[in-house]
């Protein structure tokens, strides 16, 4: 086998292996590779047919050399016989013969070989595809090489799959990874998944996404479960999309969702979206100057606060709800971590602190981040009440372009790697 980066299954195939010390331990008889949501599909060992007709996995991280006519594994290969687990695919007895089409043309082709590639670490990935299309121009078939990322259909399996069993890879990602997964999906594929999905889900979802994708899926389910949806998305969020709705809908929406809930968007719809109140969340952890370092942690830990708000606590005097009491100062959590349990924040607030009006601009609440390297900043009316925090991710989102959400980005969300033992 000639030295390349590319290993194709279909010339892979008999070669024999062997260990360390050149035993010969068998022969390649398939290649096992792993589909994701997004990115090239894993390839994650081979299928290697031993003594006695046997077929055994061999992991590819065990691989040490393919080259030369010859695989060399790192050491003993586990001879429990080979048993294709859910989610995997072998490349020669599945993927060969498949309809793929080309981009952009749509141009339909035949899948004849598909080659591995060794990227970082001990990592492979079905990267390139050898395709024999139907016709093209002068009437005849052509065969060329194309990367899989160039076709679409090979991995149909996947994203036709019911609902619920794609939910439970789903739930293994970043809601911004899982965002992204769910703009590729079709439509009929999308309002299944957003039916299926709780409401805490699809609210993280709904924030990843770009404002036209927010009113789609919100198209898609009834009033009653948008308004609960949109109860547990962030105020701001929340508002950013309301805006984006047609006036009358919005209105039922909010009539429907729980009154402290509404009552907080229509707060923030008073503002210009990229002034401070408009950029506001109203809900940062808000805490009274006789609660304790004990509390104040608990309140950080809770799952529902994003990091940059869970690193500064705003000290108010009651009430403790936007719009609160005078307010008082931040407490770092860096501060926290120093300090005895029992100890009250009221004594360790940082009261030289800046704030900004709700009607300052996104220029004003940037430069005051940036200068005193801030990760929140309250946002103050003129009686010295908190209307709530701008955080530096409201900030980076409107700062950005339109369109950064749909860049295309590699996107490195391995939900999992198939295990052997």
């Amino acid at each position: 086998m000639a030295r390349s980066s590319l290993v194709y299954a279909a010339r892979l195939a008999g070669t024999p292996v062997f260990d360390p010390i050149g035993d010969r331990v068998g022969s390649v008889h398939d290649v096992v590779v792993l589909f994701r949501l997004k990115g090239e599909p894993l390839a994650v060992g081979l299928v290697v047919e031993v003594a006695g007709r046997r077929r055994v996995f061999l992991p590819l991280t065990r691989v040490t050399s393919i080259e030369g006519g010859q695989v060399i594994t790192t050491g003993l290969v586990n001879f429990r016989r080979f048993a294709q687990r859910p989610g995997e695919t072998l490349v020669l007895s599945q993927l060969l013969e498949r309809t793929v089409l080309l981009r952009p043309s749509q141009e339909s082709a035949i899948v004849v070989d598909a080659a591995i590639e060794r990227g970082r670490g001990r990592e492979w990935k079905l990267t390139t595809l050898y395709v024999r299309t139907d016709k093209h121009a002068s009437g005849g078939q052509r065969s060329l090489t194309v990367k899989v990322a160039e076709t679409s259909g090979l991995q149909d399996t996947l994203y036709n799959q019911g609902a619920d069993t794609l939910l439970a890879q789903l739930r293994e990602m970043k809601p911004a990874d899982v965002a992204d997964v769910f703009q590729d999906l079709p439509a009929d594929r999308q309002r299944a998944v957003a039916i299926a999905m709780t409401d805490e889900m699809l609210a993280d979802v709904l924030e990843e996404l770009n404002e036209d994708d927010q009113v789609q899926v919100l198209s898609y389910l009834s009033p009653e479960r948008a308004a609960g949806v949109l109860d547990v998305m962030s105020p701001d969020d929340a508002a950013d999309l309301v805006a984006e709705l047609p006036t009358q809908q919005a209105a039922e929406l909010l009539d429907m969702m729980e009154p402290d809930e509404a009552e907080d968007i229509r707060r923030l719809l008073e503002y210009d979206e990229r002034a401070a109140g408009g950029l506001m969340t109203t809900e940062p952890i808000i805490l009274a100057p006789d609660h304790t370092v004990a509390e104040a942690l608990a309140a950080a830990r809770r799952a529902d606060i994003p990091p940059a708000l869970a690193a500064i606590m705003f000290v108010c005097r009651p009430p403790l709800e936007s719009p609160t009491g005078r307010f008082l100062g931040v407490a770092h959590i860096q501060r926290l971590l120093r300090e005895p349990p029992s100890t009250m924040i009221g004594s360790i607030l940082d009261t030289d602190v800046e704030h900004v009006k709700p009607d300052d601009g996104i220029g004003t609440v940037t430069r005051l981040l940036a200068t005193y390297d801030l990760t929140a900043i309250a946002v103050v009316d003129k009686d010295g009440a908190l209307l709530g925090a701008v955080s530096v991710d409201d900030v980076l989102d409107h700062l950005l372009p339109e369109d950064w959400r749909d860049a295309d980005d590699e996107v490195t969300d391995e939900i999992v790697e198939a295990q052997h033992v």
